[in-house]
């Protein structure tokens, strides 16, 4: 595999340990010390603690005064929104999302794939008074979302075979199969509690690769 040893030799190992502090942090929602660290990726204390001093010192990571462990900084919220300042589709769909979360009452996300996931860049809370998450930035798998099955609809045979080329991680009971997955795009995006139980949802492809989602919480059967 030419392409995997060409990787291998461009990758640098700093960068790559530091990403996944990065990413083992923004697992979970708690905070994770020096050790949970260093066993989770099987690496050495000092390596973790020196590479966790120098995510510190640009802001992204910051280290609780109490535990002193370790949480996401600033820093990366300032290079997110740096990335969605840059997003022509986000600042497009910004008035069209606000005006269809009004008229259908629902939370409204939009949407671009990234490679086996949808990444949420714009999200409009329902017109009322539910209590709301922010999810810009939240990234949902292709097959078991509505925003993913939106996409894929649209998408070359070829991204889809590419998808399918290895099992589909299945999340909950509800969550398809291939089978089930190519039946469900000939809708063009419904998937229901196949992410987290109790929530359904429909979307619906305007451009390649560009989707706008309403939600809402399905009721207990």
């Amino acid at each position: 595999m030419p392409n995997a040893s060409k990787a291998r030799r461009s990758s640098i190992q700093s960068i790559d340990r530091a990403t996944a502090i990065l990413k083992a942090l923004a697992s979970g929602p708690r905070r994770l010390g020096v050790s949970e660290l260093a066993d989770r990726l099987g690496l050495a204390r000092p390596t973790v603690h020196g590479l966790l001093q120098t995510l510190q010192s640009h802001g992204f990571v910051e280290q609780d005064r109490t535990s002193d462990k370790y949480q996401l900084g600033p820093g990366l919220l300032q290079l997110g929104y740096s990335y969605l300042d840059l997003n022509e589709l986000r600042a497009r769909s910004i008035p069209y999302a606000d005006r269809l979360a009004a008229r259908a009452s629902a939370s409204v996300r939009v949407g671009v794939m990234h490679g086996s996931s949808v990444v949420v860049v714009h999200h409009v809370f329902r017109p009322d008074s539910t209590f709301g998450v922010l999810e810009v930035g939240l990234q949902l798998p292709l097959h078991a979302s509505s925003l993913g099955k939106a996409i894929l609809a649209f998408s070359p045979n070829q991204v889809i075979d590419d998808l399918l080329s290895e099992p589909l991680p299945r999340l909950t009971k509800q969550t398809v199969d291939e089978a089930a997955l190519r039946a469900h795009l000939a809708s063009h995006g419904i998937a229901a509690g196949e992410i987290v139980q109790r929530y359904g949802a429909e979307a619906a492809s305007h451009t390649d690769h560009y989707v706008l989602r309403l939600e809402e919480r399905m009721r207990p059967s």
